[in-house]
């Protein structure tokens, strides 16, 4: 960065120099002054675009969950930060872990249990960030009234991505602690992650378990909101950064550059809120602006993105109770071993 901070001085440098100079001087001096002008941002652009740290970054599915993400991306957030994202949808949670465990991506964004998983197992991971602080899932339906008791499940069809994708494990979760046998007492429908409200839709169940902006598209289609997921669960790290330790260690300024970006990202989210929906319209334009702006009022509503990068202990204790009790994890990992909060905690000082 030192060198672009070199053309900047010699950009202001110039500029001075042109500001003492009398407009009584000729057509031509302006134009030989211009030139230069042009000449010396020119090369500062380039130098900046040169310095830029070039990262492979993997989101489990395109969805406005990530809010942030794309935020930092069109704000320039994170070129501000020195960094430059490649970011690829892997098409489900273990995918875009997988990218990272394979080394084909720096960083991934998803259920942050499979760190825990991993870590479990023998296997590497940390988690430096959470960037959706609640379950952003809603039960959407055609037909039914909506739910306050999870009891009435009983009988119905609910529709989600695979296990042990987070959808999946929430539904099941609600439908144990609410005294029902998942596929028995209540069926679970299990599709490809982003198709549960077209199967819905189609018939194949009662409701869909999904996240926005396919929850406002159903909405205008005459679907309803019937169960909140992001009251139900509270505070839950329902998806976190992950990356490699080893990677970590040898890159201490690139993952506070990261985590920085995203603590950022995610004031501007709820600070500047008609700019987060120009964001979302942008990233979703197959869909009407009118169903993304209503996707969004719910995602700040329901407090849904991350407000700060930092994992809170709640969010993470909620998660892992669930995963535990489904026996997907053991919680033998403590959070501090998981968890690695310096970077969060060095951002949320040096932003104001």
């Amino acid at each position: 960065m030192l060198l672009c901070s070199i053309f900047d001085n010699l950009k202001d440098y110039i500029l001075k120099i042109f500001n003492s100079i009398s407009f009584a001087k000729t057509k031509r001096s302006f134009c030989i002054k211009a030139s230069i002008l042009a000449l010396t941002v020119g090369a500062g652009a380039q130098a900046h675009s040169a310095d830029l740290v070039e990262i492979n970054f993997v989101e489990a599915v395109h969805n406005l969950g990530y809010i942030n993400l794309y935020v930092g991306q069109h704000a320039g957030i994170f070129e501000k930060h020195g960094l430059k994202l490649k970011v690829s949808a892997a098409g489900g949670d273990t995918q875009a872990f997988a990218a990272v465990l394979g080394k084909s991506a720096q960083f991934a964004i998803g259920d942050a249990t499979m760190v825990q998983m991993s870590r479990e197992q023998g296997g590497p991971g940390i988690v430096v960030g959470t960037v959706i602080q609640r379950a952003h899932y809603f039960g959407v339906s055609k037909n039914l009234s909506v739910i306050t008791d999870p009891k009435k499940f009983k009988g119905l069809t609910i529709v989600t991505s695979p296990e042990p994708n987070t959808n999946f494990s929430v539904s099941k979760k609600m439908l144990e602690d609410n005294g029902l046998k998942p596929k028995v007492d209540t069926k679970i429908l299990e599709v490809n992650p982003g198709t549960e409200i077209a199967a819905m839709l189609a018939g194949q169940a009662d409701m869909a378990v999904a996240y926005q902006p396919g929850v406002a598209s159903a909405m205008s289609q005459g679907a309803k909101v019937v169960f909140d997921f992001a009251s139900y669960m509270g505070p839950f790290c329902n998806t976190g950064i992950m990356v490699l330790p080893d990677y970590a260690k040898a890159n201490p300024k690139i993952v506070q550059a990261l985590v920085s970006s995203f603590e950022e990202a995610s004031r501007m989210t709820y600070a500047k809120p008609d700019f987060a929906k120009e964001v979302a319209r942008k990233e979703f334009p197959d869909l009407p602006a009118s169903v993304v702006n209503k996707a969004m009022d719910m995602q700040l509503q329901f407090k849904i993105p991350s407000q700060s990068v930092k994992t809170d202990p709640k969010q993470w204790e909620n998660l892992m109770k669930m995963q535990k009790y489904l026996g997907n994890v053991k919680g033998s990992i403590p959070f501090k071993d998981i968890i690695d909060n310096s970077y969060a905690d060095a951002a949320i000082k040096s932003i104001k």
